[in-house]
Parts: C-alpha cells; sequence; structure tokens
C-alpha cells in the first residue's frame, strides 16, 4: 500500500471520528449503504465456504470481517450529539441484525 493510499484510508476514518462528515452521509452511506452491502457480500462469501467445506473457523472469520468496521461507524455515528430519534433507534438495530446476518 502506498503512503498516499494509507493517508486517504486514514483521513475517511478520522473524518468520521472527528464529526466532519455529514450526519446524513454517515448515516445513510457509510453505514445503511456501504455497511450493509459489506456485511451481505461477507456473509455471502462465508456461505459459499461453508458450502465448499471450509473450516468453522474460516467461515465464521469471513462472516465476522466486518465486525471491526460495523462497530467504527456505530461509534463515530453514536457519538455526534446532533443525532435524531430516527438515527438513536436504526443504528444499534442495523448493528443487531448485521452481526446476526
Amino acid at each position: 500500500m502506498t503512503s498516499s493510499r494509507a493517508a486517504a484510508i486514514g483521513h475517511f476514518f478520522s473524518r468520521r471520528w472527528r464529526g466532519q462528515v455529514p450526519l446524513r452521509t454517515l448515516f445513510w452511506r457509510d453505514m445503511l449503504g456501504i455497511g450493509t452491502v459489506v456485511n451481505l457480500t461477507a456473509t455471502f462469501a462465508a456461505l459459499m465456504a461453508a458450502a465448499q467445506g471450509a473450516s468453522m473457523f474460516w467461515t465464521a472469520a469471513l462472516h465476522f470481517a466486518p465486525l471491526p468496521y460495523n462497530l467504527f461507524l456505530f461509534a463515530a455515528l453514536w457519538r455526534r450529539p446532533e443525532r435524531s430519534l430516527v438515527v438513536s433507534v436504526v443504528a444499534p438495530v442495523w448493528l443487531v441484525i448485521m452481526l446476526l446476518i
């Protein structure tokens, strides 16, 4: 990974953690949009690995691989003081659903 790419990834995370990304973008695009696609892709990969006879360890590792990203998005959203009631209800429900599927 090049230095500029690493800096861009760090910038992505630091901007969200510091509240420099609009709440709507963090919630709708990052969490509900991209986060859901990442989780569904990981779940599909885990199911495919299980169907191919992979060990339960690797299947579980694939399934839970997005968990740190999910927790980061949830924490970055949860620490925002301007979050609405809808965000306060939907974000934890989304986190639990993404953990289960």
